[in-house]
C-alpha cells in the first residue's frame, strides 16, 4: 500500500519552517508574560513578540500553502516566499531581543544601536512587503480551477499588502518629535500618546486613533477571505443556491470589496484620531453604507444562481433557444 504524503509537504518548506518556529516563540513569549512583570511603553514587554508571532504564524502558513498552487513561476515564487521568511525572521530576532533587553523596537531612536537596529527592522520589513508583491503578482497570473478560491487569495493579498503599508504610515514623526533629536520618532497612535489607555489583549488606544487597527484588519484579510471560500464549499453540499460555483465567486467578490471598505473605514478612522469604540456620526454613517451596500450585493449574488436557472431551462421546451447554454462553470481563472 502506497504511503501518502502530508499535503502541508507540498507547501513551501521555508515559511512552514519558519511558522513552527514563531508557533514555538508565542509559547515562549506565553511564559514570559507570566514570569517576568516589567512593562515599556504602557505595555507588558513581552505582549508585542507575542502578538508578532502569532501574526507571523498565520501570515506564514497562509503564503506557503497559496505558493503551493501555483503552475507557473513555481522557482520564483520559491524564491519570493524564501526572502519573505528571512526578512520576517530577522525582524522577529530584533523585537524579541529588544524585549530581553528591555527596550523597544519600534520608533527607537535613544541610542545610536537602537537606531540599527530599529533601521535595520525597516529594511526587513520593505524585503518582506516586495516578496509579498512578487507572490501577489504571481497568484495574479496563475490558473486555478476554483475561480471562487483564486479570487479569495488575489483580493485577500492586496488588501493584506495595503494592511503592510500602514506601517509605514507610523514612522512619521508624531507631534512635538523631531528626527534626529528625539529618543522615538514614530508612533501608531493618533491624536494622542503612545502607552495611553488601551484595550485589554489588543492594546488599542481607547481615548485616540490606532493605525494598529488597520494594520491588523488588512493583514487577516489573507485569512479570512480564504477561511471564507471553505465555508461556502462545506455548505455547498447542504444549500442548493451554494452548489453553482459562479454563486461562491459572486459572494467571494462581494466579500472581497466588503472587506476592502472596511479597511477603508477603519483607516480613515484612525488618521482622524478617533478611538474604534467612539464612532462619530460620519463613521457610523459610512459603516451603514458599507453594511447596506454587502447586503444588497449578496442578495443579488444569491437572487438567481446560474447553474439552476440553466438546468430549469434545458428541461423547459417552451425557454427557447437559450435551453442549449452549457452549464459547465471549470474555466480556469
Amino acid at each position: 500500500m502506497p504511503i501518502r504524503t502530508p499535503l502541508w509537504r507540498s507547501w513551501h518548506q521555508p515559511l512552514v519552517l519558519f511558522s513552527a518556529s514563531m508557533g514555538v516563540l508565542a509559547v515562549v513569549c506565553a511564559v514570559g508574560l507570566v514570569v517576568d512583570d516589567r512593562v515599556l511603553a504602557g505595555a507588558r514587554i513581552w505582549a508585542k513578540p507575542l502578538k508578532f508571532s502569532l501574526s507571523f504564524v498565520a501570515y506564514g502558513l497562509s503564503l506557503a500553502w497559496m505558493l503551493s498552487l501555483l503552475d507557473r513561476g513555481r522557482r520564483v515564487g520559491w524564491w519570493a516566499g524564501t526572502v519573505v521568511a528571512a526578512a520576517s525572521a530577522v525582524e522577529m530576532v530584533i523585537i524579541t531581543g529588544q524585549a530581553i533587553r528591555g527596550r523597544r523596537s519600534h520608533f527607537n531612536h535613544e541610542t545610536p544601536f537602537d537606531e540599527t537596529l530599529f533601521d535595520a527592522m525597516a529594511v526587513t520589513v520593505v524585503i518582506l512587503w516586495v516578496g509579498t508583491v512578487a507572490i501577489a503578482f504571481l497568484l495574479l497570473c496563475a490558473r486555478i480551477a476554483d475561480r471562487a478560491a483564486a479570487w479569495a487569495m488575489r483580493c485577500g493579498i492586496a488588501i493584506a499588502l495595503a494592511g503592510a503599508a500602514v506601517g509605514f504610515l507610523m514612522t512619521r514623526p508624531a507631534p512635538g518629535q523631531r528626527r534626529g533629536a528625539s529618543p522615538v520618532v514614530g508612533a501608531h497612535s493618533v491624536g494622542v500618546p503612545d502607552g495611553g489607555p488601551s484595550m485589554p489583549l489588543t492594546g488599542w488606544s481607547t481615548t485616540g486613533g490606532d493605525l494598529r487597527i488597520p494594520h491588523f484588519v488588512g493583514m487577516h484579510a489573507l485569512q479570512l477571505l480564504p477561511l471564507l471560500v471553505m465555508a461556502l464549499t462545506v455548505l455547498a453540499p447542504r444549500v442548493a443556491r451554494l452548489a453553482d460555483t459562479r454563486t461562491r465567486l459572486r459572494l467571494v467578490l462581494v466579500a472581497s470589496g466588503a472587506y476592502a471598505a472596511l479597511f477603508g473605514l477603519v483607516t480613515w478612522q484612525a488618521l482622524r484620531g478617533q478611538p474604534l469604540l467612539r464612532p462619530d456620526g460620519a463613521t457610523l454613517t459610512a459603516a451603514g453604507l458599507i453594511a447596506c451596500a454587502t447586503a444588497a450585493g449578496v442578495y443579488a449574488a444569491l437572487r438567481a444562481p446560474a447553474g439552476l436557472s440553466r438546468r430549469r431551462s434545458r428541461s423547459c421546451p417552451s425557454c427557447g433557444p437559450r435551453s442549449a447554454a452549457p452549464t459547465s462553470t471549470a474555466s480556469a481563472s
